[in-house]
């Protein structure tokens, strides 16, 4: 069977994105979706989204990592799948109500598909100054480091990613510079691609977060600017009593081809 596909990225974060409303199948075997994601014998991407209808939803996103494993929350594909919605008209005055896997999302979408999506609220009751731990939506380690030029994200990532802290599940690893002030430049290695990504949308949140606490920062509206190797995002955020809450991870979402795959 051929069914139509879209190639989204969000600051170079790439995914394979399917309308299977009504697409007639009903399973997607991992050994398939982890072909389709391969760089040089598939469409490439760091993940596949499916959209299907969900009753009291504009939708749902159902994530699959590159390796054709059931994924947790994934922020840039959340905001790629409400730019998708949008250009399927799905959803009205710009405004998108879908459910994902770490829960209920809104988001927005204006003309040019620049997509502010809503993150769930994260607890922080304590952490360390060298490195944190935090739940997005999806679980990241944060690092700080003097400067990300020639730093082996990859290597280094790969050892925490697989060592006796985080066990055979494991965690995505970010690292992060500061830039100045509201300004970070981060790097993640994304479990499920098992490499380093140009961005990562719930890693660019956490490190954003971990930024605050690590600057003892009071409570502020104003966005924190992110540079990744895939380009620039923002995340605003309120902060209280040790919870972070309206977090919203803002930036562009692009459609880049369209064509057809065998299922």
């Amino acid at each position: 069977m051929k069914i139509p596909f879209y190639k989204y990225q969000g600051t170079g974060n790439d995914f394979i994105l399917i309308d299977n409303r009504n697409s007639g199948v009903e399973e997607f075997k991992q050994s398939v979706i982890a072909g389709y994601c391969q760089r040089k014998f598939g469409v490439g991407a760091d993940g596949l989204i499916l959209l299907q209808n969900k009753v009291g939803f504009d939708f749902e996103m159902i994530y699959y990592n590159a390796d054709g494993n059931i994924g947790s929350m994934c922020g840039n594909g959340g905001r790629c799948i409400v730019a998708f919605a949008n250009y399927l008209g799905l959803i009205k005055n710009k405004k998108a109500n879908f459910l994902a896997v770490d829960g209920p999302h809104i988001a927005y979408v204006n003309s040019s598909d620049y997509v502010e999506l809503k993150m769930i609220d994260v607890s922080v009751k304590s952490y360390d100054p060298n490195y944190i731990f935090l739940d997005t939506g999806s679980p990241h380690h944060i690092e700080f480091v003097p400067e990300l030029d020639g730093f082996d994200v990859y290597k280094k990532g790969k050892e925490i990613r697989y060592n006796t802290i985080y066990n055979t599940k494991g965690t995505n690893v970010n690292f992060v510079e500061v830039m100045g002030s509201q300004s970070i430049k981060v790097a993640t290695y994304e479990r499920g691609v098992e490499n380093e990504t140009l961005s990562c949308g719930t890693g660019v949140t956490a490190a954003a977060i971990a930024y605050h606490l690590n600057q003892s920062m009071d409570n502020t509206v104003l966005p924190v600017n992110v540079h990744t190797k895939g380009g620039q995002l923002k995340v605003k955020f309120q902060y209280k009593n040790k919870l972070f809450s309206d977090i919203w991870l803002c930036g562009p979402a692009l459609q880049v081809f369209k064509g057809e795959i065998d299922f």
